[in-house]
């Protein structure tokens, strides 16, 4: 069976199960290979609660780029001490950095795309190869509203550059639905979130949505709006609809 086929096989067997539910199953099929990535976000956080709470055997990483805002370590800090555990960091490769910035200047990815996705490259998408390797399935907090980009995704997918299959447990969960959840449970987060912040990544690439603008006008906002992805994220066309 080849990994889209793997795919297809995965949203029908998980369809109709509830995030937790279904994370559990996936832990089960594939013990030891279950990953899951946070940012700290309200949606991981979501995500993070249901694993921790429940004792999922699933593993939780996160990228520190270095360029992180002080309240994304402060709730990093907040959710070790909630769940009583110890959240694994990978960190950019300190000659690559340290030579990008030597040769671009620390802000240089104001100065073009080509630079900034570069940064990108050395912070987030080399740390996170090696947080993902050994694992089958990588699960995220992706969700539809965030992007237009996004709102076809499927739940399930097939990544081929990190040769993974992802999982988006509330790909189709609201904003007031995360939130209330967060309410509901008590559960630590971000809180930038408070202030107009949405999608928070690195402290000078992020800023405050302002209203009536898209989800993603936060990040990159001097960019073009189709350019603004980091590289995590790379999707192919959706194979099926599911409904966990």
């Amino acid at each position: 069976m080849n990994p889209r086929e793997k795919t297809q096989e995965l949203l029908y067997k998980l369809d109709g199960l509830t995030p937790s539910d279904a994370i559990a199953w996936l832990a089960a099929e594939y013990p030891g290979e279950v990953t899951f990535s946070s940012s700290f976000s309200y949606e991981d956080q979501v995500i993070t609660h249901d694993i921790l709470s429940n004792n999922l055997p699933v593993s939780i990483f996160t990228l520190d780029t270095g360029r992180l805002f002080a309240e994304t370590y402060s709730v990093w800090s907040s959710t070790n001490n909630r769940y009583q555990t110890n959240i694994k960091a990978y960190y950019p490769n300190n000659e690559a950095i340290e030579s990008f910035v030597a040769h671009n200047g620390p802000n240089a990815f104001y100065d073009s795309v080509e630079l900034r996705k570069s940064c990108c490259g050395i912070r987030k998408v080399e740390p996170l190869k090696r947080a993902l390797k050994g694992n089958k399935i990588w699960i995220t907090g992706l969700r539809a509203e965030h992007s237009a980009a996004r709102k076809d995704l499927s739940m399930i997918e097939w990544d081929e550059s990190n040769q993974v299959i992802k999982f988006h447990p509330i790909l189709h969960w609201t904003t007031e639905q995360t939130k209330e959840y967060i309410r509901k449970n008590n559960i630590p987060y971000n809180p930038l979130h408070d202030k107009g912040f949405v999608s928070i990544g690195c402290a000078p690439c992020t800023r405050a949505v302002r209203e009536g603008e898209d989800f993603r006008a936060g990040r990159w906002w001097w960019e073009d709006a189709d350019k603004k992805e980091c590289g995590l994220h790379v999707h192919e066309a959706p194979a099926v609809s599911g409904n966990v």
